[in-house]
């Protein structure tokens, strides 16, 4: 039994990266002595409770002022933006201190530069991206970069193993730091679902963070324009608030406030998200470039036909279909018109991102590097 140390920046985006990190936990729980060491407003047992997983046998460590670290940050995104790095780098100085305590650290907060031997889950690299063509770094990509980032070397060594959450994710790796990550996609369960398909509601389930880079008011204006084709579709926007998008949520309720045919569901249970998905044939995700795309997988997982931007992760989660990816709203609008009017039952499996298959990798991963 290992002695490991499981790093996640923050919890408080309550999104698909959060679920990964709960999931690494549980499954390395069963195997080794693992600790959590996470800077969070977010009680991790709250949000393991609502996204399903068991967290008992782990230990939880808050770095010193961390919860005032991440309470500041919460409070400065709207102005500043989630400042991902800047937390990871807080994160990475903090386990410094304590790291001669673990065998092994799992990143679930992309790359980092540690002292220990690890495994590092990169659902999107977090440093260096101003050497991306096409990417946004941010203002302080670079001191974040020259303080935290590690060299093409240490990534390269024989006491780190990489993984990513998709091919094109570790392609991206691959440009910037000349190594290539092993693809383990992110754990999707299949949902047990009891409607059948010809008794689900013609309507709409967008799944995701009330934040900007959903693009959730894009899902808005989809379906405004498949109802303007003549089909009476309904969407349910539903996701969390963390209070770092509060202002973007409020958008969000604003524009479904107008629309009988909207209606926005905030903080659900794993129960509610579940029925909803179960009683509703489409799934919408509208975030371009979605590393992986964890709400297109539940929708799959669901037994959905499942609507997304053609970029990113999410074309292996759809098998690369060109009736189901989309360039525009408009595009989208018309993909789930023509779905809607020709009726077809979805024909994706829906156990290809099993936890089990996920839990297994982890753990070979884990003991691999303390071998």
């Amino acid at each position: 039994m290992a002695r490991v140390a499981v790093l996640h920046n923050t919890l408080d985006f309550q999104g698909g990266a959060d679920a990964v990190c709960l999931a690494t936990c549980e499954a390395l729980a069963s195997a080794h002595d693992v600790t959590l060491v996470t800077a969070s407003e977010t009680e991790p047992a709250a949000l393991a409770d609502r996204f399903g997983y068991d967290l008992d046998g782990v230990t939880v460590r808050v770095p010193p002022a961390g919860r005032a670290v991440a309470r500041a940050l919460s409070a400065a995104a709207p102005r500043v933006g989630p400042q991902l790095a800047a937390r990871s780098a807080f994160l990475q100085r903090s386990f410094e201190r304590i790291a001669d305590r673990f065998d092994v650290a799992v990143s679930t907060a992309n790359e980092l530069d540690l002292p220990v031997p690890s495994v590092q889950y990169v659902h999107y690299p977090q440093f260096r991206l101003d050497r991306l063509p096409d990417g946004d770094p941010g203002r302080l990509d670079r001191l974040w970069s020259r303080l935290s980032a590690p060299s093409d070397a240490a990534l390269a060594g024989p006491d780190v193993t990489l993984l990513a959450n998709s091919a094109w994710t570790a392609a991206v790796v691959d440009r910037l730091y000349g190594a290539r990550p092993a693809v383990v996609h992110p754990p999707v369960d299949p949902v047990e679902c009891d409607t059948a398909w010809e008794d689900r509601e013609k309507g709409i389930v967008a799944v995701g963070r009330l934040a900007p880079d959903k693009r959730l008011l894009d899902a808005i204006r989809i379906v405004d324009g498949v109802r303007e084709r003549g089909h009476r579709v309904h969407l349910h926007v539903v996701g969390s608030a963390p209070r770092a998008y509060r202002d973007y949520a409020a958008r969000i309720a604003a524009a479904a406030a107008e629309r009988p045919h909207v209606t926005v569901e905030r903080d659900v249970d794993r129960d509610r998200l579940e029925t909803l998905l179960c009683t509703h044939r489409y799934g919408l995700n509208t975030k371009p470039e979605e590393h992986f795309g964890m709400s297109v997988a539940e929708y799959v997982a669901a037994g959905m036909v499942a609507f997304a931007p053609d970029s990113g992760g999410q074309r292996e989660v759809l098998d690369e279909r060109g009736d189901r990816l989309f360039d525009s709203v408009s595009d989208a609008a018309d993909l789930v018109s023509k779905a809607a009017s020709e009726g077809e039952p979805p024909s994706t499996a829906r156990d290809r991102f099993a936890r089990d298959r996920f839990g297994a990798a982890l753990r070979d991963a884990v003991n691999r590097t303390v071998d």
